[in-house]
């Protein structure tokens, strides 16, 4: 069949400006090709010149075994924006990145005008209501404040709740509560024999229970505007059968990792492991620290038993299995940094160890939500290294500078007060951050209660 005339020229206007559009393509793509074989040296100044202002890697790096990719970003060796490490060719000032990060970084908070401002509005106002427990119920001892002084690896839990029963932030009106404290000891109910690890969960299912039906606090926010208090690890499995509870109430633990599903960090907060101590270690500033590095304790983990197989026969690592022979209060006091490990779980008490005898802590503990994270800048008193990494830990550490170890430790000092408990509450302790952190937390949006 004939094709109209119309449609055979209009194919004829397509195909002319489509050939010559090709033949022009055809010239680009060649003299940009020949240009590139001529001038190659060229071709990376004219498409990517990195702006003057973003941080290079230091030079000492640059034919470092480490991994760029993993122990760089350990060290934050990144731009301003928080971008990763770039290539380079030469450093902008006479110190590495780190100890450039570290000259940035002196201020021990992140806003120190900002939490000075909140915490004394925290102290004026905040409140808290403690469901009322008598002397006489079957579970006092879990329910009510320890009467002795606390004591143990998990005494962090018991030394809280002493000290909010001491403390100013106690109201009798519930109308007039921020929060409202559910007081169970999980260390408690462990110990106690009618309850036990297995029998926590059922415990604060029936106590969550009594609470919701016989006061009308928690059904203004559906549990929103209370928490509770644990260290030991079993407290984070505490909520497993109240499953509105768990989603909801806020957990002070001290397992606080956000790898797993029972802790959400934007919601709970991490609690120090501390190990009561009364008096200050002797000879703090002056101590002379021969050692660079110290770990000693149970081989179980992975991460531990993999930093003794590769530095437990080094002469300036001293990483040892088990328990020491000479005191362990001096072993922190000759190293220059103190080692925590991840064992069964992300914390121990080795990072208020290491800060009470003025030894920078080195973090080898992945996902860890650290203490007081949405107060204190850990980057200004703290080394933080991944797990994967701890083949390259001497490197890592000899690559802080004497002048980088002084700021390091000096901030170390000045934190010492907030990892602290005392037997009443003394203004910037561990108590009162652990305060700020909760207030930080606090419901705004609720029912009102009626008469």
């Amino acid at each position: 069949m004939a094709q109209p005339p119309c449609t055979s020229s209009f194919r004829t206007l397509f195909f002319i400006p489509t050939c010559l559009a090709l033949n022009t393509f055809l010239l680009i793509l060649f003299y940009t090709s020949s240009s590139s074989s001529s001038s190659s040296s060229s071709t990376h100044t004219f498409f990517f010149s990195p702006p003057s202002q973003l941080r290079q890697i230091p030079t000492q790096f640059h034919h470092s075994s480490i991994p760029l990719l993993s122990s760089a970003q350990n060290l934050s060796l990144e731009d301003t924006n928080g971008g990763p490490a770039l290539p380079h060719t030469q450093p902008s000032s006479s110190l590495p990145s780190f100890g450039r990060r570290i000259e940035q970084a002196k201020g021990v908070f992140h806003d120190e005008d900002l939490f000075l401002e909140d915490y004394k509005e925290m102290n004026k106002s905040f409140k808290i209501y403690v469901y009322p427990h008598k002397r006489n119920d079957p579970f006092a001892r879990s329910l009510l404040p320890e009467d002795f002084e606390p004591h143990g690896n998990y005494a962090s839990e018991s030394y809280f709740k002493q000290s909010l029963f001491k403390s100013h932030f106690i109201v009798n009106d519930p109308k007039d509560a921020d929060f409202f404290f559910l007081p169970f000891s999980i260390t408690g109910l462990r110990n106690d024999r009618r309850v036990s690890v297995s029998g926590i969960p059922n415990f604060i299912r029936d106590y969550i229970f009594s609470v919701t039906h016989k006061y009308p606090y928690w059904n203004r926010t559906g549990g929103a505007d209370h928490f509770y208090v644990a260290c030991h690890s079993v407290g984070r499995s505490a909520m497993d059968k109240s499953s509105e509870a768990k989603s909801s109430v806020v957990q002070v633990v001290c397992s606080s990792s956000y790898f797993l599903p029972g802790y959400i960090s934007h919601k709970d907060a991490a609690l120090p492991q501390i190990w009561p101590r009364k008096q200050d270690p002797p000879n703090l500033t002056s101590s002379k620290r021969t050692r660079l590095a110290f770990f000693a304790g149970a081989m179980n983990s992975p991460t531990r038993q993999e930093l003794v197989r590769v530095w437990g026969k080094d002469a300036e690592i001293f990483a040892h299995s088990g328990r020491l022979k000479t005191p362990y209060a001096d072993e922190l006091l000759r190293s220059k940094f103190c080692l925590h490990v991840k064992g069964f779980e992300v914390n121990t008490a080795r990072v208020g160890d290491s800060i009470f005898y003025g030894c920078v802590p080195v973090i080898i503990s992945n996902y860890y939500d650290l203490p007081f994270g949405d107060i204190l800048n850990w980057k200004s008193f703290s080394v933080v290294v991944a797990t994967s990494d701890i083949p390259s830990l001497k490197k890592i550490l000899k690559g802080i500078s004497d002048e980088e170890y002084a700021m390091l430790q000096s901030n170390v000092l000045k934190v010492r007060k907030h990892f602290k408990w005392h037997s009443s509450p003394v203004d910037f302790d561990t108590f009162h951050m652990v305060m700020y952190q909760l207030w930080l937390r606090r419901t705004t949006v609720r029912l009102r209660l009626m008469d």
